[in-house]
């Protein structure tokens, strides 16, 4: 805590009020939460995933991991993925500029090609010319403001960066219009849009093809483009409140998909916590028994020489009897601690070591020099049943 708080630059106190901890396979199942996009704000979404792995590659660059953090980080990975291939919670956007690019997608039946006029140059603007980029659009970006701006977008996305004074002929060209400003008034009158349609029809009967359609999608608030505009023919209108609509539906879906992703997660975290508590089950159990046996032997040796009469032989069956009372009185725990299978089984672990006062380190490999050859034998041996 005092190491993170240095980092932040501020008091540990004041961090402590802003963490929450996790502890066990808790703190797994946190985890793998988190990489299954179920801790998201935008429930679903596949960014936290990647800031997930590549944090896991640079501490495994800096050599900061171990046997324990590399299994949990790769099981938790691994589980974000199959949560994704499994469900359906990634699949249906929820950002107003990933619905308006999808809208567009199905609408035109693809991007390909499609010339593609972007009215603003803020974060909403940006996200959608990403998208509509990678479908392979081609971007007319229009400054209402700043044309530096707009410049900039046009040299990030390759495409053409324009004034507003430009806008009409670039509505011309235009078979999709994203309009997404913080300006006060309309940015586009139904009157004016007629006007760039009638250029648009004339030089299209001139070119002897259809008439081209128009799609325009209003992401302002308040609104920058006439709601009459779709009124006009062969243009289809959409403006906020539709896609809010759509992504209310997506929000319903991934919640109910979210409901699949928690099974799956549970599903993992079982075999973590059994993977988890084989790290402690053996050495503890060795412990366990390697302390019974030295109690009997100790017995034995505080009465050595007390039996006047006893041969060596005697002696000897003594001791053998001391032990096939450990072993006897231990076999039955030992099959049952073996067996155990939840994600309890490291508490569990740690209340057999405090209850006979055992030490076991805790991450010691199962086959550790610490642990007695002869009580793993034993132990494994015992009769296991399958999960």
């Amino acid at each position: 805590m005092t190491m993170l708080a240095r980092h932040a630059g501020m008091r540990p106190a004041v961090l402590a009020r802003m963490m929450s901890t996790h502890q066990n396979c808790d703190a797994a199942r946190h985890l793998y939460r988190v990489t299954s996009g179920l801790e998201s704000m935008v429930i679903g979404e596949a960014e936290v995933q990647g800031q997930v792995k590549r944090a896991y590659e640079d501490a495994l660059a800096r050599a900061s991991t171990g046997p324990l953090s590399n299994h949990l980080f790769m099981a938790a990975l691994a589980t974000g993925k199959r949560v994704r291939t499994e469900t359906a919670i990634g699949e249906r956007h929820l950002s107003l500029a990933s619905v308006a690019v999808t809208l567009a997608h199905e609408l035109l039946g693809g991007l390909q090609g499609r010339r593609v006029v972007i009215i603003g140059t803020g974060e909403t603007s940006e996200l959608a010319a990403r998208a509509l980029a990678d479908g392979g659009s081609e971007l007319m970006f229009v400054a209402t403001r700043r044309r530096d701006r707009a410049i900039s977008a046009a040299q990030r996305y390759g495409g053409e960066a324009l004034s507003f004074d430009e806008l009409p002929d670039a509505l011309e060209r235009a078979d999709v219009v994203v309009s997404a400003t913080a300006s006060p008034h309309l940015l586009i009158e139904s009157s004016e849009l007629a006007q760039v349609l009638a250029a648009r029809e004339q030089a299209d009967l001139a070119a002897a093809r259809e008439p081209r359609p128009m799609l325009m999608i209003d992401l302002a608030v308040p609104r920058d483009l006439d709601p009459a505009c779709g009124e006009l023919e062969r243009v289809s209108l959409y403006d906020i409140d539709d896609l809010q609509a759509v992504i209310d539906r997506n929000r319903r879906v991934r919640q109910s998909e979210a409901a699949r992703a928690e099974g799956i997660i549970e599903e993992e975290i079982q075999s973590f916590a059994t993977w988890l508590g084989s790290l402690e089950v053996l050495p503890t159990l060795a412990a366990l028994r390697s302390h019974a046996r030295e109690i009997a032997e100790q017995v034995v040796r505080e009465n050595d020489g007390k039996w006047d009469t006893a041969s060596d032989r005697d002696i000897e069956r003594v001791q053998a009897i001391s032990k096939a009372i450990v072993n006897r009185l231990l076999h039955h725990p030992t099959a049952r601690i073996r067996d155990l299978r939840d994600d309890r089984v490291h508490a569990r672990m740690a209340l057999i070591r405090d209850l006979f006062g055992l030490s076991v380190d805790e991450g010691e490999a199962v086959d550790g020099a610490a642990a007695d050859a002869q009580d793993l034998s034993e132990i494994r041996q015992l009769p296991q049943r399958q999960p």
